[in-house]
């Protein structure tokens, strides 16, 4: 998943979410946070602390992996093309 952006990450946040089937009262308890700073978080608000992005990150099951933007081809990270590349998870 290619994220450039608060709005992005929180669009993605949101639908991993659903996909799990959670609510935002029940993913904010999973990830020690309010409920509506969760909301603010989906809604791409840019005040987002980082520590509790990476809670709810690991609430959903989900890591953030940098990579120097110099070793992929274009001019942004491309997630689902690196994913490809790695090949399959064992998880």
């Amino acid at each position: 998943m290619r994220i450039g952006s608060v709005r992005d990450l929180g669009l993605y946040v949101r639908d991993r979410r659903r996909e799990l089937g959670l609510t935002q009262t029940g993913l904010a308890a999973e990830a020690g946070v309010s409920r509506r700073w969760l909301s603010d978080l989906e809604a791409g608000k840019e005040s987002a602390e980082v520590g509790l992005v990476l809670r709810t990150l690991a609430a959903l099951n989900l890591m953030v992996d940098a990579v120097p933007l110099e070793t992929l081809p274009g001019t942004g990270v491309d997630l689902d093309d690196l994913l490809r590349r790695l090949g399959p998870s064992d998880g």
